[in-house]
């Protein structure tokens, strides 16, 4: 395969994986929203495993196809590049406001299901169908807790009125979920084909690719979702996208791939996994304030960290001295 070929099923790829999201995304909470489950339940669950989903099924897609490079990295190089590019732009743009749950429980249980995959990946060189069930264990507690916060917010929620404005058919908001999920499906194949071939006719690694060029198109949904909460004001969406989606990432993409296919994790992502850590504490330490806000300078402090990794990969590049 050409390298231009490759790159073009890269961009269609991400296309696939932005435009299938939001298809599902829309559809699956239209059709909740239908069924009366309270918006806070459909946020907290659809929407933050919808903005997951490109990472969900480029990796899976890459442990199938025995690219267990582009599996880890591409979870690790998503949830580093939240918070360093996404929470650092949109920290940019206003400060960040933290609700109190995400600031004592969610940012914390981020870092801890970080080392919690370094020490999995490191015991044995791999991540098996038993490293899978002990990621799918905290996932559910997870869930566990969002059901709390769904049944606090439940009963602080204010009914919406009814608009008279025509709802969409159920077999449309069906249809929309099924397609979604096929190009999400393409989108991933395609993606998965085109990174590995650039990484191969340009000599890069597919570590390298996966933590940075296929990490950035899957978490295009998270940086929209969180550049135009920030523009629009709604600062506490932004933070609250990118901890939930980093937990979604760890815990439900890579348990998931690892009980379908084991994927090797290799000494060169242990300096990833601490950079990824070392991301979300810093995040943590910036908002722990009088104001319970992500202010401006630390979103520099973030994008400049993230700058310096960047730095190291290209220099290097296949995580040699490791």
């Amino acid at each position: 395969m050409s390298l231009w070929l490759a790159i073009l099923l890269l961009v269609i790829g991400f296309v696939l994986l932005i435009w299938g999201a939001d298809f599902f995304v829309d559809g699956a909470s239209k059709v909740a929203d239908r069924m009366k489950i309270p918006q806070i339940v459909i946020g907290l669950t659809i929407v933050a495993f919808g903005t997951s989903a490109p990472e969900a099924a480029v990796s899976i897609s890459a442990g199938l196809k025995g690219s267990a490079d582009l599996a880890v990295s591409n979870v690790v190089g998503s949830n580093i590049l939240n918070i360093g590019i996404i929470l650092g732009i949109s920290a940019l743009i206003t400060p960040l406001a933290v609700q109190k749950g995400t600031r004592k429980f969610e940012m914390p249980y981020v870092m801890i299901t970080t080392i919690l995959l370094m020490l999995l990946g490191m015991f044995d060189g791999k991540l098996g169908w038993v490293d899978g069930l002990i990621l799918w264990a905290g996932m559910i507690l997870f869930l566990v807790y969002l059901l709390n916060v769904a049944k606090k917010g439940k009963s602080e929620a204010k009914e919406e009125e009814d608009t008279g404005k025509k709802k969409a058919p159920i077999i449309w908001l069906i249809a929309k979920i099924i397609i979604g999920g096929v190009a999400i499906v393409f989108g991933s194949d395609f993606a998965v084909d085109g990174a590995t071939a650039i990484a191969t006719s340009m000599g890069w690694s597919e570590r390298l690719i996966g933590l940075t060029i296929v990490a950035l198109g899957t978490s295009l949904p998270e940086l929209v979702t969180s550049v135009i909460a920030a523009i629009k004001k709604n600062a506490d969406i932004a933070i609250g996208n990118i901890v939930g989606s980093n937990i979604f990432n760890i815990l439900f993409v890579l348990g998931t791939t690892a009980l379908i296919t084991p994927v090797a994790y290799q000494n060169a992502f242990i300096i990833d996994n601490i950079v990824a850590f070392v991301m979300a504490l810093l995040l943590f330490l910036f908002v722990v304030n009088k104001d319970c806000k992500l202010k401006r300078w630390g979103g520099v402090v973030l994008l400049g960290a993230y700058v310096v990794y960047f730095v190291y990969l290209m220099i290097n590049p296949f995580g040699y001295g490791v």
